[in-house]
């Protein structure tokens, strides 16, 4: 299948590991140009100097989503060098917590406001442009009640229903905006993989609820955002995919 993806233009916060290096790491064999950032200079000097092996433009630098004028200033920056702005995939989050109120400030300004932030940054040139594709990236656990009363879960739920309410809104522009919601997704030095070290049980009750028997990859959660991304999705707008391996309990009709 061609995606369509060559010589387009993405914007990925949060795209030096996990998942988010795994989309861009796919966008780049797909031919794509991209910006990245996290927080951290060596990661994002390092998957600059990576993905580099592909033979397109890659550009990147450190900025914290919760400093909003900083950010605003690092998407100025991204659109400029890449002349423009074809998709948009903001990845980054502030991880789960319970009980502190500062768990709540932290996830609504970085899972919620950074993804606004970030759209705000790129709808007008795709409004002008008249096409883009935008991927917000959910959890399921802002599906079903998991992990006790989190700030995150409620959160993350919050981008459900704001990408409908944005794919309702900019399709006259032909702009897309969808929505994935990955189950648990293990990597090293991620959550899961910490969460592995430190809470075996929790994580061993979570392996046994896996119907596979396992649990995610990223790279098998990033091919679904770049599906969606793509011009292969071009009739996939306001949509919720949940890529969990069967994890979720819920029925959808």
């Amino acid at each position: 299948m061609d995606l369509g993806l060559s010589g387009k233009k993405a914007i990925i916060v949060g795209g030096a590991r996990g998942i988010g290096y795994s989309v861009a790491e796919i966008l780049a064999r797909e031919g794509c140009n991209i910006a990245l950032c996290a927080r951290s200079e060596d990661s994002v000097k390092d998957a600059v100097a990576e993905l580099g092996k592909y033979g397109t433009k890659i550009i990147g630098k450190p900025v914290n989503a919760k400093n909003a004028d900083d950010y605003k200033a690092w998407f100025e920056w991204a659109i400029e060098e890449l002349d423009g702005v074809d998709i948009l995939i903001p990845i980054s989050s502030a991880g789960g917590g319970l009980g502190s109120e500062k768990y709540w400030h932290n996830a609504f300004e970085v899972d919620v406001l950074g993804p606004v932030r970030a759209v705000d940054a790129v709808i007008e040139t795709m409004t002008e442009q008249q096409s883009g594709s935008i991927v917000l990236i959910s959890t399921t656990s802002a599906l079903e009640a998991m992990g006790g009363p989190m700030a995150y879960n409620a959160m993350k739920g919050s981008l459900l229903t704001w990408g409908k309410q944005l794919a309702l809104h900019h399709g006259k522009d032909g702009i897309r905006v969808n929505v994935v919601c990955p189950g648990p997704i293990e990597f090293e030095g991620g959550n899961w993989d910490m969460i592995k070290g430190t809470m075996e049980k929790f994580y061993n009750s979570q392996l046994r609820q896996q119907p596979m028997g396992r649990l995610g990859k990223p790279e098998e959660v990033a091919r679904a955002i770049v599906f969606l991304a793509s011009d292969a999705a071009s009739w996939c707008n306001g949509s919720n995919l949940v890529v969990d391996g069967g994890y979720t309990n819920r029925t959808n009709f």
